[in-house]
């Protein structure tokens, strides 16, 4: 479906009203308990799904467009248009209390992330993006990031459990932190997936590394990252779909040297 950069700002535009509505229930829900429990330790909680719905039934109203959500699915990631959205990215931060939590929004068009919104409610920071146009933050347009060196930079990476099994064993995650930290010193640990995308798009970080495949927890970061003129790819180094199992995104620079720390730790496989 053809769209421009003037189309897609003004559905951000519609988009971020929604958001803003969205923060009140978000804040005051803080600390809330699981409501429902997924596959192992996941759980989401009643402000999952109230935002879910709230913010999707907005959207379908006021943009004629689906909403493909984390709790209750949607319209396939495929089609012509769809949001996308993930209520609250990082739930485990949330219900303990941490402000590292967030709410996700993006735009896929045949699959590809057009327009990426991610609302931070308890540090204050809105980030927006269309498709060939700046990062925004907070309304003002960030630059585009610099090309940078692992060494100096702070990295996100994903959680884990070390006898973790899979497709990306903790063992070998652990293999990854190991080698990650003796070029940078730095490495952290946020649990939210979109907020480390979203710091990749600000310069905050120099990159980060998800261990997952779900669409809700990379479209919006996606958009922001590329608009944002950075690198993002999964872990193999192969350009990043909507299919993809893994993401590395990064800045220029910074994403060719996790790639080598990557080689040097060798297949997951292996682990």
């Amino acid at each position: 479906m053809p769209l421009d950069t003037g189309d897609l700002t003004a559905l951000v535009g519609t988009a971020s009203r929604i958001l803003d509505a969205a923060r009140e229930p978000f804040l005051s829900g803080y600390r809330a308990a699981a409501a429902v429990h997924k596959s192992g330790n996941d759980f989401a909680t009643e402000v999952d799904l109230a935002i879910e719905r709230q913010v999707s039934d907005a959207l379908v109203a006021e943009t004629g467009i689906g909403v493909h959500g984390e709790e209750f699915g949607g319209p396939p990631i495929d089609s012509p248009l769809v949001w996308v959205i993930d209520p609250i990215d990082g739930t485990f931060n949330y219900a303990a209390g941490s402000p590292m939590a967030a709410i996700l929004l993006g735009l896929l068009r045949d699959g590809e992330p057009v327009a990426g919104l991610t609302w931070i409610p308890f540090t204050g920071q809105s980030y927006t993006a269309v498709d060939g146009g700046p990062l925004v933050c907070n309304g003002e347009p960030r630059p585009a990031l610099p090309t940078g060196r692992l060494e100096e930079a702070i990295v996100g990476i994903g959680t884990f459990n070390v006898d973790w099994r899979g497709r990306f064993p903790g063992r070998y995650r652990l293999a990854v932190l190991e080698h990650l930290s003796r070029v940078t010193s730095r490495p952290r640990m946020h649990g939210a997936t979109g907020i480390d995308l979203a710091y990749v798009a600000d310069g905050i970080l120099g990159g980060a590394l998800s261990f997952g495949d779900h669409i809700w927890d990379h479209a919006a970061g996606v958009a922001l990252v590329r608009s944002a003129g950075g690198i993002v790819t999964d872990l193999s180094g192969q350009p990043w779909t909507v299919t993809s199992r893994s993401a590395l995104a990064a800045a220029p620079g910074v994403h060719e040297q996790l790639l080598e720390v990557l080689q040097q730790v060798g297949m997951p496989k292996d682990y």
